[in-house]
């Protein structure tokens, strides 16, 4: 009996043993400052935490029917999809491999009939049933789960990274795409102006008050902006295909009418550096394979340890069917089986020295993801500040290109210049005009760089919501 209970403490202790290879505790260090250097600019305050608004970020810029395309895109993007069937087989293969911390369970029921020239033909019956398990008593297969687990949290990160992408996509696109109707709009004006000139021109040709040359020159300001114009037509096609095909619709049966330009210029408060650590999805599913790799060293060094299996089995057989069925078990065994390698030609010092340089791998790989987001919130953040300061002087220059149209133009009237001066005035404004529409687009389109430098509308998700929370925002 004392035996007995040594046994039994001795194999409890056993299973219940830590698992071999390192403990994963938390991500590698890397140092990443106390300040952006761009938090030198007037422009931007730095605050202790995150305080980036999580969830629907693009309607930061006030747009209805944006708001509305990027729900549209959450749910009908064939890249989503494809992120969310990898994410799936992620969690398919964690639930295989924690499969393997319980015993199996298999049966199987046979007929055979023989006979030969010298004797009479006979029957055999027979039902089987087996119980295996396989003990873990180096965690091996704890580590395998574990490697999965994190490889799950990694996928459903890259899922958000993959939506992260996709959503500013769309957002510079609409951006792109409602700068170029202004930039028709104004065109259109031009166009209007410049018949009205050829119009006058014409008139005052044949009233002999001017001479030939003025008509050719206002006909070809005329002629360059009708064809400015019918160019802007393959842009705004190609903005509007794009957006189609990010909703997962065919570009023919998608059509974004031109309307009121009403975007407003989003305000983006910066957090710490270290914040971005929480609050970008490629940083965390980079930190998540480390922890997977590490995971895998375990699975790697619990080769070099014996391992423990456990069955048993049992079964009916007989020659005639009803005595089969009627039978009591007949048969049966049970027993441990203990296994080690002892020779396999240096397989598991290079199985371990594999996933120890794995892991390596990714450890360097999640640095430069790191550093990689701190230069592009930073490029960002000076982008943001250079466009500012240049909006405001490029706003001061169109005030002066239509106060100086609008002198020359008076100057025309009253004869004291010739129409080739109007002619470059008014060339020199509407550049003007143009350059100030280019350049509030490309400060949108920063700002939506900027937000997703910061890491969007994603948070790090609660372990037991992330299967839930991949379908939403």
């Amino acid at each position: 009996m004392i035996v007995k209970k040594i046994s039994i403490i001795l194999l409890s202790g056993l299973l219940s043993a830590c698992a071999v290879g390192p403990d994963y505790k938390q991500a590698p260090e890397i140092e990443m400052g106390e300040n952006y250097k761009a938090t030198t600019f007037k422009d931007w305050q730095q605050t202790a935490t995150d305080s980036l608004n999580r969830g629907a970020w693009w309607e930061r810029f006030q747009d209805t029917q944006l708001n509305q395309l990027v729900q549209e895109l959450n749910t009908h993007n064939y890249q989503l999809e494809q992120a969310l069937a990898n994410y799936d087989a992620a969690l398919a293969t964690m639930k295989s491999a924690q499969a393997s911390l319980f015993p199996t369970v298999s049966s199987g029921a046979s007929y055979t009939k023989s006979g030969g020239n010298q004797q009479n033909s006979t029957n055999a019956y027979s039902a089987t049933g087996t119980i295996a398990w396989e003990a873990d008593l180096w965690g091996k297969v704890r580590r395998q789960v574990e490697s999965k687990q994190y490889s799950v949290q990694a996928s459903a990160a890259d899922i958000a990274d993959t939506k992260l992408s996709l959503q500013a996509q769309l957002v510079k696109a609409y951006i792109a795409l409602r700068m170029t109707d202004e930039q028709q709009k104004l065109l259109n004006q031009i166009v209007a102006t410049y018949e009205k000139s050829v119009k006058t021109n014409q008139n005052r040709y044949d009233q002999g008050v001017a001479a030939r040359a003025d008509v050719v020159a206002a006909t070809a300001q005329l002629e360059n902006a009708r064809a400015q114009a019918i160019s802007l037509r393959s842009t705004r096609q190609q903005y509007e295909s794009a957006i189609a095909v990010l909703l997962g619709k065919a570009p023919t049966l998608f059509t974004l009418s031109p309307t009121t330009f009403n975007l407003t210029m989003p305000s983006i408060p910066l957090s710490v550096p270290s914040a971005l650590l929480l609050q970008r999805p490629d940083i965390y599913s980079a930190e998540r394979s480390v922890a997977a790799a590490n995971a895998e060293i375990g699975v790697a060094k619990a080769a070099w340890f014996p391992t423990l299996s456990l069955s048993a089995s049992g079964g009916l057989q007989h020659s005639n069917f009803a005595d089969w069925i009627a039978a009591p078990l007949n048969f049966w065994s049970l027993g441990p089986q203990l296994a080690l390698s002892i020779l396999d030609g240096g397989a598991r010092r290079a199985a371990i020295a594999t996933s120890e340089a794995n892991y390596r791998a990714t450890v360097a790989n999640y640095r430069q993801t790191v550093v990689t987001a701190l230069k592009e919130v930073e490029d960002n953040l000076t982008l943001m500040s250079v466009l500012k300061d240049q909006d405001a002087v490029q706003q001061r220059a169109l005030v002066a290109a239509r106060e100086s149209l609008k002198i020359t133009r008076n100057q025309y009237q009253a004869g004291l210049v010739d129409y080739l001066s109007v002619s470059q005035v008014e060339q020199s404004t509407y550049n003007t005009e143009i350059s100030a529409l280019e350049l509030k687009s490309q400060r949108l389109q920063a700002a939506v760089d900027l937000i997703m430098a910061l890491g969007g509308g994603w948070s790090v998700p609660n372990p037991g919501t992330i299967s839930t929370s991949l379908t939403t925002q």
